[in-house]
């Protein structure tokens, strides 16, 4: 979160503060006590009051956010690392940029990984969390072997798709809900090196757009900024693939490295606003070549560039933002995404990043992908957001969607079911694995999960 957000903390006894806290779209901003997870012994003395656990706070709204928080991030060490196999043992607490800055020189890779290297893998697992490859690769949790996770009677069980797959499979992108995530074995994947192969392709609408993502689904990575206030949907599409030794020859070994830039201070709330957004987007499409474009990229500035402006979430100003992020089954997302674009167009409500990606099936029962389209839009927060984004809400699941609960800081527990058809089957499996609901959220006491 944004450094102007913290304040001095409070000593409420030995393992926990007070704290105010907010996530990455700094929307809300809680109180909170907020303990710390230094070892497994200790941890289960906290169980007997409601908590939630949290590690970057990257997540946008209120999925980590509670009463009383546990972080994870002091629980960050490798475990493990099988060379053979690429299966990597670490804790919960570890943060994928480690693992990266760690393993690419090593010849190897996260299988899947989201815009930013500051999630922790227990925060991967629980989000379940898609990357620029999941029409190919799928989510996080497919390349997940196993887990080991405390329960809420304090108990410590090892889960896999093969062992207690009923509890791995609700701990999947199940938000934190079910157990807190103490240690992970993950897959990694070989690559030759730190470098990626992109193609950026000029797109005069949304309808070209989509047919670029449909002849490119062989390529391992896609993804699209567009321009939401266009009136067409102009995008510029950006496909990708780990480069070959050759493709690199010449190169540094170590991989270029993205420059670091930082806004020191919250911008006004006026600096976005539609004009001047509808101007950004119109040079930054300006500025591409027509035709397709080929460079050889370091992956920092392929899979993460905006890792490299500290505190981007400042640009928004004190009050925060939201993302918005839907998801569209694949027969219903020209339509639907076109309708999200208008709607957004004719309300001025200018989003400064709109992504679009291609995602293939969900895996557990509150996974957000489906076989589709997802589109995901940032907005500041105005009195008049949170209207226009119910509107949303309706065209979304009038088109057979869903929202992103990682991203989500308002949806209501209405358009939550509507959109996860699985949501009882989870309330079901969270009552038989926390019969107390020692796990709980802002999140999840708004949607009733």
């Amino acid at each position: 979160m944004g450094a102007g957000l913290r304040v001095d903390t409070v000593r409420v006894n030995a393992a926990a503060v007070k704290k105010r806290i907010a996530n990455w779209g700094n929307y809300p901003v809680v109180e909170a006590e907020v303990a710390r997870l230094e070892t497994e012994e200790r941890l289960a003395g906290l169980l007997s009051r409601p908590m939630i656990a949290r590690g970057m706070g990257r997540c946008y709204g209120d999925a980590s956010l509670g009463e009383r928080v546990l972080s994870t991030l002091p629980h960050d060490r490798f475990l493990s690392f099988d060379e053979g196999t690429g299966d990597l043992e670490c804790q919960a607490g570890t943060v994928l940029g480690t693992i990266v800055e760690t393993f690419v020189p090593r010849g190897w890779f996260l299988p899947v990984t989201p815009g930013t290297r500051f999630v922790t893998v227990g925060g991967a697992i629980s989000a379940d969390v898609h990357g620029k490859n999941h029409h190919i690769d799928g989510s996080f949790c497919r390349h997940v072997r196993s887990l080991r996770v405390m329960t809420a009677d304090g108990g410590i069980v090892n889960c896999s798709q093969n062992e207690n797959a009923e509890l791995f499979d609700t701990v999947c992108g199940g938000m934190g809900l079910a157990g807190i995530i103490l240690s992970a074995v993950i897959r990694l994947k070989k690559v030759e090196t730190p470098y990626v192969r992109q193609e950026t392709v000029k797109a005069k609408d949304l309808g070209e757009v989509m047919d670029l993502f449909e002849r490119s689904a062989d390529w391992p990575y896609s993804v699209a900024w567009i321009d939401c206030l266009s009136g067409s949907g102009r995008a510029l599409m950006i496909r990708g693939a780990h480069a070959t030794r050759e493709e690199a020859l010449g190169l540094p070994v170590s991989g270029a490295k993205t420059p670091s830039l930082n806004v020191p201070f919250f911008l006004p709330s006026f600096a976005l606003n539609g004009v001047s957004v509808k101007l950004f987007n119109a040079l930054y499409y300006a500025k591409a070549r027509r035709g397709v474009t080929t460079a050889i990229t370091g992956y920092e500035s392929f899979f993460y560039p905006l890792d490299g402006v500290q505190n981007w979430n400042r640009i928004y100003g004190r009050r925060g933002f939201v993302q918005y992020q839907l998801v569209l089954p694949k027969e219903q997302s020209r339509a639907g995404i076109a309708a999200v674009l208008k709607r957004v167009a004719d309300a001025g409500q200018g989003s400064f990043l709109a992504v679009l990606k291609l995602l293939g099936k969900g895996e557990h029962l509150l996974s957000f992908p489906m076989e589709g389209y997802t589109l995901a839009l940032d907005f500041p927060i105005t009195k008049n957001l949170f209207g226009l984004l119910d509107e949303l809400d309706a065209i979304v699941l009038r088109h057979g969607g869903r929202l992103y609960l990682a991203k989500d800081a308002r949806m209501n527990a209405g358009t939550f079911n509507k959109g996860y058809a699985n949501a009882d089957a989870f309330r079901a499996r969270k009552a038989k694995f926390d019969p107390r609901g020692v796990f709980q959220s802002l999140q999840s006491k708004r949607l009733h999960i």
